[in-house]
């Protein structure tokens, strides 16, 4: 568990750089672009573009964490990353603020070492709130909105982004020297860890569920500094701090979401940060004044600070054996979300001349997943009751109320000898011994429709002919008005007592 704490602050401290390094566009856009013509549409294209490689690399570096540790990957990222500081610093151009920012993304990418590793170090009721704690780091991204500004009015935006190559080298050491050598490694192949899980609708189900909470987030992070310096026309120092709050309450929301999601039920969380953000997006839409305004991006803070810390709580719940590439695909779908919302409202609105529709686009968006969630905890409890059918040792079947068998689970084949495709379809008389007359059945019916239930010793037969004495409880099933609906007979086989 030592171990575990001090890695969970160096690879946490090693996130809050990258994330540091992945927002620096968006952070000195106005100072950029007071310095290097550039459109509307270059600008937005210029702040979405990290979001990119930001997001697909989550994939393989998931996985590669699996395989190396973090330590090797953190070390590798950040060397990396040195090339495309060096790169926005000198760009004059369209083209290098385009191939910086594109490389750059590698800082957001490094999200998926730590929610990979870090699972390892401690148990599974611990997993949410630890996951937390690492997602926490995105805080990178409010200092560099809170920073960034400052610097760059008293030293000039080309040389505050220079003395991040400071911060890269000197992190790339610490985790060089102090990572974990002996991290548990996952060799596995890419594609068979790809094949076992991509048929899950839970994988997809979850990235969807992501794709809309920390693309919110990322998707603000970088729309906000821009966007309360052209449209409410705040000074880029207001601006930033305006977003360094929001991403300050995201953050710190996160670990507190994952704590909750250790708590309580993750999905009944999950529906109440999307139905407010459901009320955010609507509410965001009437383009109100900036008070307004600001309810709105606070209430959109909350709850995609929550819904990122619940989300990866449920991804090793679920994907325990392939943690690094789920990792990966979750958090790359998230990234995306961040991608693509800035270039839609920047479209609408050149389209419309307001953001409304971009807005609303949110809220419905928001309003699916929270009927997602509602479906999938449904399921999950609909899952939970097959497992314990399925494992219990008593024989179970199921019938209607003409007594066509509907199901039969595990013990009921290893008592009786007919297999679930022999039973189901016909009627309990294949089980008959013929050692009852009709006023036994008789009987046991009319107990069953006077008081929903029978129960006692009676005498069946096996497939092979065999008879076998077993103890028989048979109780009706009734719908929410109190209708018959089923009838379920449960057994045990009590002929050597």
């Amino acid at each position: 568990m030592q171990k575990g704490n001090f890695q969970l602050t160096l690879q946490t401290s090693s996130l809050v750089l990258g994330f540091m390094v992945w927002v620096i566009l968006s952070s000195l856009m106005p100072y950029i672009s007071a310095d290097i013509t550039l459109t509307a549409n270059q600008m937005t294209l210029v702040t979405a573009t990290p979001v990119i490689l930001g997001s697909l690399l989550r994939i393989p570096i998931g996985f590669w964490t699996n395989r190396y540790g973090a330590r090797i990957i953190f070390t590798i990222s950040f060397i990396i990353l040195i090339l495309p500081v060096i790169i926005i610093s000198l760009a004059n151009s369209f083209f290098m603020l385009i191939l910086g920012g594109l490389l750059v993304g590698i800082g957001g990418a490094v999200f998926s070492v730590g929610v990979t590793s870090l699972p390892k170090y401690y148990p599974k009721e611990k997993h949410g709130f630890v996951n937390g704690i690492y997602g926490a780091g995105n805080i990178g991204t409010a200092l560099t909105s809170f920073l960034a500004p400052v610097l760059a009015d008293s030293f000039g935006w080309r040389l505050t982004i220079q003395f991040y190559i400071i911060l890269l080298i000197l992190v790339a050491l610490l985790n060089f020297t102090l990572g974990d050598r002996k991290e548990k490694k996952v060799h596995a192949v890419f594609s068979q860890q790809f094949k076992s899980v991509y048929k899950n609708p839970k994988l997809w189900l979850l990235s969807l569920f992501y794709f809309i909470t920390f693309g919110s987030f990322v998707a603000f992070t970088i729309y906000l500094p821009n966007f309360l310096v052209n449209h409410f026309g705040l000074e880029k120092v207001d601006a930033g701090f305006r977003t360094a709050g929001f991403i300050a309450l995201a953050t710190f929301l996160r670990p507190i979401g994952g704590w909750l999601g250790d708590k309580f039920n993750s999905f009944l969380i999950l529906v109440v940060v999307f139905s407010g953000l459901t009320f955010a997006g609507f509410l965001l839409s009437f383009t109100p004044s900036l008070p307004i305004y600001t309810v709105g991006c606070l209430a959109v803070a909350i709850c995609a600070g929550i819904g990122n810390g619940v989300i990866f709580k449920l991804v090793p719940l679920y994907f325990s054996k392939q943690a690094g590439i789920v990792n990966g695909i979750v958090s790359a779908m998230g990234g995306l979300g961040g991608f693509f919302p800035p270039i839609i409202l920047t479209i609408l609105h050149n389209w419309t001349g307001h953001y409304a529709i971009g807005f609303m686009s949110l809220s419905e968006f928001a309003l699916a997943s929270t009927i997602l969630v509602v479906w999938l905890y449904y399921q999950d409890k609909l899952s939970l009751a097959n497992q314990i059918v399925e494992s219990t040792g008593q024989g179970i079947m199921v019938t209607d109320l003409n007594g066509i068998i509907q199901q039969v689970n595990p013990a009921f084949t290893k008592v009786t000898g007919f297999t679930l495709d022999e039973a189901v379809g016909k009627t309990p008389n294949i089980l008959h011994s013929g050692k009852h007359d009709k006023e036994f059945y008789k009987h046991m019916w009319k107990e069953i429709d006077e008081f929903g239930y029978w129960q006692g010793e009676i005498w069946n037969k096996r497939k092979n002919g065999e008879t076998y004495l077993e103890w028989l409880t048979i109780s009706t099933l009734k719908d929410d008005s109190g209708h018959p609906k089923k009838h379920v007979a449960m057994f045990s086989d009590i002929t050597n007592q």
